[in-house]
């Protein structure tokens, strides 16, 4: 629940003055906000200037979300800049609904409304539902700021109580942080339980539920299918697909913003790849890779087994082309010590080093800090294990 009230935080900066505060307010620099807010507190209540440099901070934290031409439109809260769902995370996962005929979403726990603008630029109808008042009005303005008013119903209730007959689709967004935990790591403790949520998913011809990417596999109801999804290599989120024409216990990868997509069913899963001694190549999988324990399907098409069986880096002796994994051409591999390592990097003239971690206790700044890397080259050291031992293996981007 957010601590902030609608009428103090939201309602003054829609009136004509907030909203010229906000123009003028747009670029406010951190550095420069005390000598702004002195002058325009001269024309304007001291409690409007406050909340338009507030919102300005927020409008530009959500660029790298929404992009610069929404978010200086946008109305935010800390929490909603924080929490809600990325531009492009939110368009996949609503071009997937509109290809499968959806035309109506319930979309339970809304937040600031970014999967409801999604969907309502998809061409479909939305009920946005969240029970914080000022979490429901910031989606509302929202809706309006974007002129999606027409398609976006957005209410202000306790989602275990909206009825959703009638939907094509359900579309849960369960809160996974507590203002005194913190993030929340149980799936029955997200507000509501995951347990709920499936129902609610049920009831409809189609669900989706957003849960947390690091969730267990068992915990994953076995109705679902599980989709992880990266964008830039970083990945964002997890969702349950719960369909009629779905297959229960499937996972699938989805790389974001190139549309590769990965998929196994129960059916057709592989078993762990095989270890074997490090080739002329180190493929690094994607993230949402991992996490959908979809390893061995990406070192199946490269040809290619494990370093270690704990290991999620896959080597191979042939250069292959894959959106899957990032490659990287091995020069050396040395067993973990960081003088051998620093005299090699000085002998290579290494002064800008990449260094990457999996299966290691060493920080990589430590590393850095004691290697200290200087030269007109560069390098990339993993430090890993192989077959069981702490290991450094240096290369570079293939």
């Amino acid at each position: 629940m957010n601590d902030l009230d609608p009428a103090t935080f939201l309602a003054p900066l829609l009136t004509p003055e907030g909203r010229a505060l906000l123009d003028e307010v747009r670029d406010t620099e951190p550095a420069r906000e005390l000598a702004v807010a002195t002058r325009l507190r001269r024309d304007h209540p001291a409690e409007l200037v406050s909340a338009a440099l507030a919102q300005a901070r927020l409008r530009q934290r959500a660029v790298a979300k929404f992009g610069a031409a929404d978010a200086g439109r946008m109305f935010f809260t800390p929490n909603g800049v924080e929490q809600s769902t990325r531009t492009s995370v939110a368009t996949y996962r609503a071009e997937c609904l509109r290809a499968l005929g959806v035309r109506s979403v319930a979309d339970l726990c809304c937040g600031i409304g970014g999967d409801a603008i999604a969907f309502a630029r998809a061409g479909i109808r939305v009920l946005a539902v969240d029970r914080d008042p000022l979490t429901v009005a910031v989606a509302r303005a929202n809706a309006d700021a974007l002129g999606l008013a027409e398609l976006v119903e957005v209410r202000e209730a306790d989602v275990t109580e909206v009825d959703t007959a009638g939907y094509d689709a359900v579309f849960v967004d369960p809160a996974r942080r507590s203002s005194k935990r913190g993030r929340i790591f149980d799936p029955e403790a997200y507000s509501p339980p995951l347990s709920w949520a499936v129902s609610a998913a049920l009831k409809a011809p189609l669900g989706a539920l957003k849960i947390a990417p690091g969730i267990p596999h068992e915990a994953i109801p076995p109705e679902a299918e599980a989709e992880w999804i990266s964008d830039g290599g970083d990945v964002k989120e997890a969702v349950l697909w719960f369909r009629a024409d779905g297959t229960p216990g499937a996972r699938r990868a989805m790389l974001l913003p190139a549309g590769a997509g990965i998929r196994a069913t129960p059916d057709t899963m592989l078993p762990d790849p095989p270890v074997r001694p490090v080739g002329r190549y180190l493929y690094e999988p994607d993230g949402a890779v991992i996490r959908a324990h979809l390893v061995a399907e990406v070192a199946e098409e490269l040809r290619g087994g494990l370093i270690d069986p704990t290991i999620a880096y896959v080597t191979a002796d042939g250069r292959h082309v894959t959106p899957y994994a990032t490659a990287y051409e091995i020069t050396d591999r040395l067993p973990f010590n960081v003088k051998k390592l620093k005299a090699l990097l000085r002998e290579r003239e290494v002064g800008i080093l990449t260094v990457k971690k999996r299966g290691s206790a060493v920080e990589p700044e430590e590393l850095r800090k004691k290697v200290k890397p200087q030269g007109r080259n560069s390098a990339t050291v993993f430090l890993t294990r192989v077959a069981g031992a702490p290991t450094m293996l240096i290369g570079h981007p293939a």
